[in-house]
């Protein structure tokens, strides 16, 4: 193997080195297996040590070995080397091992430029405001490191000022670029398949215990903002709908989705868009009900609002719904008799109920409906978080013996007890409420605000909304899940009402966070032309883009070709042809230093090439009588052929 001419990295290159790799690996934790961040720490360390030492580099054939055992332990956990988690956990291992090979700035090279790549799959897990700051810093780092390769003798402390310089300069240009080249449809970068592995949210299913578990989280579900915000009893975000019942457990009847509305919008609409977070699966949540489709989107039988694939990135879109009309009034009997459908041998005594409903009332079902709100008002129902565990017959032991539930148990108690007698009934699942942002204006919901209600067909109303927490428990609906629960209970942070200061911090941090998803996340073609068209640059195309991008790129090439022409004039022409020796000596491993007169570099080649003594004597003489003396053209000449033909 031919022996390298790149330099060799000092002790303080290589901890600048050490320190980049380690600030480039440490957002990634999180994400990666944690055997790997232990083998990863571990060659750090150890690199670590060998630097405090002084001792040797371990042998080529142990470096080939940790590679090969750090690639089959990747296989064996990924099953795959291709992809977005192999990918990167086979960076972070050839990040580890690269430092215990480093001994030449090239080398050097090779680790910060592994650095760069892992700053660049943070964003694949995480497109925070906290990881783009962490981003930055260790950019700032990466850089530093890099230009420690440049000057080994540089004080760190002048390596982080001028990387920051550097991104400072570099970032009016990057925001020209952000701003005004063309955007593609959806993110930059893809999402593992199990980036939603750890996410909360509504499912196609629901039994007791299901949603008062999801009203633990306070993560935000999707924001919303409205053109006039209507009266918290239209705040129903209609989701999932369960038309199937086990005896246990509720769920959404398959069926294949319409492609249009399957009803006319009638009545005021409410306009607004919302900006739903990332859930993994098809439901998108609108105010019952929507006027019209968003794009890419379809609309079931029972209108659920669908997504055509799962939402697996944030995803705003534009809504109109209507609040008060009346559909499904033509629905067929098919439909009707699986909405009265129950197992037998279930609730034996939420059926006697139901009976004496229908027989006290006979055929009308406006009565019995009536007759059943009536029950749950006078029972005495209690809104609880920790609703007791039921038994085979839960909706009997729920209405008649603990009288404690969440919503799950209001809603299918209450579709139990219509089918029993007789009605067309299903469960609705959504969320219900939320609250203003002050800060941003954007309505927020939250999981806490998942909800259950039950959906009820009438003859002459079709199918029409009814909440039995609502009869039970108004305070819900009026204000909040914290204002109806009993006091004491463990309400998630963000739905309490005692913490008044530290609420106003969280609604601050979120108004940023959402600026953050709106306009830098989220600034997708459609977000484009809409801040282009307030810069007065009304529809552009890729060419217009293209050309104006075109020219404010030459625009700042032309400038810095003039400064760096300039800052070249007034170089004296004998020390740029300096200058130009010291580069090819640069090369071969011996640079100048800032602070090394003429003489004292010349004795250094001298000893370092031998050979080259008179000739670098002779070079050195030359440029002392030049620099220090009057300029004479033929000296100067002289000089410039004999540093050109040098060769150490």
């Amino acid at each position: 193997m031919a022996k390298s001419n790149s330099p060799a990295v000092s002790t303080s290159q290589t901890w600048w080195l050490l320190g980049a790799a380690l600030t480039a690996l440490v957002p990634l934790i999180p994400h990666v297996p944690p055997w790997l961040v232990a083998l990863a720490l571990l060659l750090l360390a150890g690199r670590a040590l060998l630097n405090w030492t002084q001792r040797k580099l371990p042998a080529r054939r142990w470096l080939v070995l940790l590679t090969f055992a750090g690639t089959a332990g990747v296989l064996a956990q990924f099953k795959t080397l291709f992809g977005q988690n192999p990918g990167v956990a086979l960076l972070i291992l050839f990040l580890a091992l690269k430092p215990l090979e480093a001994r030449t700035r090239r080398d050097g090279l090779a680790v910060v430029f592994l650095c760069y790549f892992l700053i660049l799959a943070q964003f694949l897990f995480d497109q925070s405001i906290a990881a783009a700051g962490m981003m930055l810093a260790t950019i700032v780092t990466v850089t530093a490191a890099l230009g420690s390769l440049a000057d080994a003798r540089a004080r760190a402390a002048d390596l982080l000022r001028r990387s920051g310089v550097m991104l400072l300069q570099a970032a009016p240009f990057m925001l020209l670029l952000f701003v005004l080249f063309p955007r593609i449809q959806g993110p930059l970068w893809g999402l593992p398949r199990d980036a939603f592995s750890g996410l909360t949210g509504l499912s196609d299913s629901m039994a007791p215990g299901s949603i008062s578990n999801l009203s633990q989280s306070d993560a935000i579900a999707f924001r919303a903002r409205f053109a006039e915000s209507p009266p918290r009893d239209q705040l129903y975000w209609r989701g999932p709908v369960l038309n199937d019942f086990d005896g246990r457990t509720w769920r959404i009847e398959r069926r294949l989705p319409a492609q249009r509305l399957p009803y006319v919008p009638q009545g005021p609409a409410i306009d607004y868009e919302v900006t739903l977070e990332p859930h993994a699966k098809r439901w998108l949540f609108a105010l019952e009900l929507p006027g019209s489709l968003p794009p890419d989107s379809l609309m079931t039988g029972d209108y659920q609002l669908l997504a055509k694939a799962p939402v697996t990135a944030r995803q705003r879109y534009k809504a109109s719904s209507h609040t008060t009309m009346s559909v499904g009034l033509d629905d067929s009997e098919h439909v009707l008799q699986r909405a009265r459908t129950l197992p037998p041998d279930f609730n034996p005594r939420t059926r006697a109920l139901a009976a004496s409903w229908r027989q006290q009332h006979g055929s009308d079902d406006a009565a019995v409906l009536d007759a059943a709100k009536r029950f749950f008002l006078s029972q005495g129902l209690a809104y609880t978080l920790t609703p007791p565990l039921l038994g085979q017959h839960s909706i009997d032991e729920f209405l008649f013996e603990t009288r404690q539930g969440f919503c799950e148990h209001y809603s299918g108690a209450f579709v139990f007890a219509l089918r029993a007698a007789g009605l067309p009934a299903r469960v609705v699942t959504g969320y219900q409420g939320g609250e203003t942002n002050p800060f941003d204006g954007y309505f927020t919901v939250r999981q806490y605000d998942a909800h259950a209600w039950a959906e009820v067909w009438l003859a002459d109303n079709g199918w029409t909304r009814i909440d039995p927490t609502a009869i039970s428990v108004p305070l819900r609906i009026e204000q909040n899940l914290a204002a109806a629960v009993p006091a004491g209970s463990n309400v998630p942070f963000m739905a309490r009402l005692d913490l008044a200061l530290l609420r106003e911090l969280r609604l601050r941090l979120d108004a940023l966070a959402n600026n953050w998803n709106q306009w830098v996340i989220g600034y997708n073609p459609e977000r484009q032309r809409e801040f282009l068209d307030r810069l007065g640059m009304r529809a552009p195309d890729w060419r217009q883009m293209t050309a104006t991008l075109a020219v404010l790129a030459g625009l700042v090439l032309l400038g810095f070709t003039a400064w760096a022409l300039r800052q070249r004039r007034r170089t004296d022409p004998v020390q740029r042809t300096w200058i130009r020796l010291g580069r090819k000596l640069q090369r071969r491993g011996l640079p100048r230093h800032p602070w090394e007169g003429p003489l004292a570099y010349a004795g250094r080649i001298a000893v370092r090439f031998p050979e080259s003594a008179t000739e670098i004597g002779t070079i050195s003489t030359l440029y002392g009588r030049l620099r220090y003396g009057k300029l004479d053209p033929v000296l100067f000449s002289e000089l410039k052929s004999r540093v050109a033909r040098f060769q150490p």
